[in-house]
């Protein structure tokens, strides 16, 4: 008997992984360098010793979905939350994507977006970034028009490439795409607008966030949607039932009375991100301008490999884009501490002389 899943002509190689090395300094995966709040971990302590481990979760998550419509001023109903913005972007597959659909991305990207597409049988149309990898119109309107795809996936800011995509962008992919829109909002805090402000009960939107960033709750596993109602009650019938437990909820509720503190890590980290794109501006690397928490670059007279094989050497781990489409030689730094950032500039000094 084979255990290859039968159908799998496409393949899964060996799934969506980071290398976790036991290093000084890891800016691989963009994680806040900051833990959250005192205060929130002192709330949460009292929270779980209230909560009554016997019983079920709450299935609706309503506590958890009422703050955060409160937060992004949309009603409860408009609300999907997951166990971390993966679970989002699967449940909305499962619901949308399928054997006979199509998922459109347009490379690069995160790949996330294809994997999980492949996963639940969903075909991929790939469509090509312009040279400096912004998003082309053109090729835009030329994948939704040969492929029709049922979901088509923006990632803005565009994890690994940095920037965000510019609201007339997403209101013309909006009106060309034939499906549902998704645009995932991984970084959203660090970037200049939200495609939120686009959201509505009568546009066929999805606006995906998570709690890993820039609420330092990664280990946490929260992520959530806003849409239309409509949307949310279909993707409730496809998600397990109790899949939220009550841990998280209460995590992610309060988290959101700390608000300011999560804006304050967000301007220094802005503030670091500044620091890091003027140093390498001074190296001889090749990089691309972020309205993220990281930094995509590539070494001119090195290989990308050789680099972060230095770099690794000197306890610094940064993410290896080199086998991603079209990132030969490309690395990804994530912004962290004041501490940890000038470890990595001192390395790279040393790695390039």
């Amino acid at each position: 008997m084979s255990l290859v899943p039968p159908g799998d002509e496409q393949g899964l190689g060996e799934g969506y992984h980071s290398p976790q090395l036991d290093v000084a300094v890891r800016l691989n995966v963009n994680e806040a360098p900051l833990p959250p709040p005192a205060a929130w971990v002192e709330e949460l302590e009292a929270e779980v010793r209230r909560i009554p481990f016997h019983r079920y979760p709450d299935r609706a998550a309503a506590e958890l979905r009422a703050a955060l419509a409160d937060l992004h001023g949309v009603a409860p109903s408009q609300v999907f939350c997951g166990n971390g913005s993966n679970e989002v972007l699967q449940t909305l597959l499962l619901t949308y994507g399928g054997p006979g659909r199509t998922a459109a991305v347009f490379e690069p990207t995160y790949a996330l977006h294809s994997h999980i597409s492949r996963i639940t049988r969903t075909a991929v149309a790939q469509g090509e970034r312009n040279q400096d990898f912004t998003l082309d119109l053109v090729e835009v309107k030329r994948v939704l028009s040969e492929h029709r795809p049922s979901v088509t996936f923006l990632c803005s800011p565009n994890n690994p490439t940095g920037r965000a995509e510019p609201r007339d962008v997403v209101e013309q992919v909006l009106e060309l795409a034939p499906g549902l829109l998704v645009v995932d909002e991984a970084y959203a805090q660090f970037a200049p607008w939200s495609a939120l402000s686009l959201a509505g009960e009568e546009r066929p939107l999805a606006v995906v966030r998570t709690f890993s960033k820039t609420w330092s709750m990664a280990a946490a596993r929260l992520g959530y949607l806003v849409g239309p109602s409509a949307l949310v009650a279909e993707l409730e019938k496809r998600a397990l039932p109790y899949h939220l437990d009550a841990v998280k909820q209460a995590a992610g509720r309060l988290a959101v009375r700390y608000r300011q503190e999560m804006e304050a890590r967000v301007a220094m980290l802005v503030e670091e991100r500044g620091r890091i794109a003027a140093a390498l501006g001074e190296l001889p690397v090749e990089s691309w301008p972020s309205d993220a928490n990281f930094i995509l670059f590539r070494p001119v007279h090195v290989d990308g490999d050789e680099v972060w094989r230095r770099l690794v050497d000197r306890s610094v781990l940064v993410r290896n884009c080199s086998s991603w489409p079209r990132l030969a030689g490309c690395l990804r730094v994530t912004v962290g501490t004041e501490e940890e950032n000038s470890a990595f500039l001192a390395a790279m000094a040393e790695v390039l002389r």
